[in-house]
């Protein structure tokens, strides 16, 4: 698997997943802005890795704050936290991963200013290896929803490349097919941005899992020829009752799994929830460029001067879904409940799981 992104020296080396899978490059990030846009033009994506790259990006900007005062270094972290708050809406990880770094620089505040910037860089480096981990136990928990032998559509790409590897989808499909499980991914293309045909089929061609891109258009029609046993989606954020924000067109396929009566599977870590929110029509949905639309790889698809809308993501409202499959257990209908019941656990120390391991 190609690591989604690192540190190398004082700089952050990121796959540029917009050149993929044609080109195997690296994005060099030296500073704060750097990553930001890198995140706003998804060089790197997927919620996950997007919380990754915030905590890494904040690790290196505030490796230029120049001040021997813990006040004044403060006030410019906030200011850089904000920046970065700003770089995509919808990922509820990127917010989480903000926090996460901000409470660590309070709780340092009769440290020495050099202190908190290697602490901050530590904690960084924390996130992107549990993220991994965490992973792991996605695939492992969701490994019992998987028949002995299946064909799974996945639509957008939640695999090692939204992660920092084995990724949360394709991580229960990676972990079917390491188990001996016969089984055959569909992947949608996911227009407008392909990232099911460049990426998800470019993961699973890696490792030699049986893959079959379709147009996004197809899905239903295989559905309803019962050529899909079921559907694994990712996230990027989940309401406080179960409502799933995803990539555009998650919903549809929602929709007509459970007219099919087929099981509809979302997996998420646990940092993707977003208890704040009491469902899903409250979460904020990005809106991107137009010519994303209209044109790719620079070329113009549609003629001049067309209009298009082009929502990022939708909302699968918790009563189309059959399962959250989360690394501390899958979490099943009444999903209210069973969020709560979660995250009402504590660990030894009192805090909220959804610090723990990431």
């Amino acid at each position: 698997m190609i690591p989604t992104i690192r540190w190398e020296d004082n700089c952050i080396y990121i796959i540029d997943q917009r050149n993929l899978p044609r080109e195997k490059e690296c994005l060099v990030c030296h500073t704060l802005q750097d990553v930001i846009t890198a995140i706003k033009e998804m060089a790197i994506r997927g919620a996950p890795a997007i919380g990754v790259a915030a905590a890494m990006g904040l690790a290196l900007g505030s490796q230029s704050i120049k001040t021997g005062k813990y006040g004044v270094f403060r006030r410019r972290f906030l200011e850089m936290a904000q920046q970065m708050k700003s770089a995509r809406p919808t990922a509820a990880n990127l917010r989480w991963a903000i926090e996460r770094m901000i409470k660590l620089v309070e709780r340092m505040h009769n440290k020495n200013v050099e202190e908190i910037k290697e602490a901050v860089r530590n904690e960084s480096r924390i996130i992107l290896e549990r993220d991994i981990e965490i992973n792991l136990k996605i695939g492992h928990n969701g490994l019992e929803l998987i028949p002995d032998r299946a064909t799974i559509l996945t639509h957008c790409n939640a695999g090692a490349l939204a992660t920092c590897g084995y990724g949360t989808a394709l991580g229960i499909i990676r972990a079917a097919y390491e188990a001996g499980k016969d089984i055959h991914v569909i992947a949608d293309e996911t227009r407008p941005l392909l990232q099911g045909m460049r990426l998800t089929a470019f993961e699973l061609m890696e490792e030699n899992i049986p893959v079959t891109v379709i147009v996004d258009s197809a899905a239903g029609y295989l559905i309803r020829k019962k050529m899909i046993d079921l559907v694994i989606i990712g996230a990027d954020r989940i309401a406080s009752n179960g409502d799933v924000a995803n990539k555009i067109g998650s919903y549809q396929l929602a929709v007509i799994a459970k007219e099919n009566k087929i099981p509809f599977y979302v997996a998420s870590p646990l940092s993707t929830f977003d208890l704040d929110l009491k469902k899903g029509d409250l979460i904020p949905i990005e809106e991107r460029e137009p010519g994303e639309v209209i044109s790719f790889a620079g070329h113009q698809l549609g003629p001049e001067g067309v209009d298009a809308f082009n929502p990022a993501f939708d909302i699968t409202p918790s009563r189309y879904i059959s399962a959250i499959i989360t690394e501390k257990g899958v979490l099943q209908s009444p999903y209210k409940s069973s969020i709560r019941n979660l995250f009402g656990a504590r660990d030894d120390r009192g805090k909220d799981i959804r610090g723990k391991g990431r």
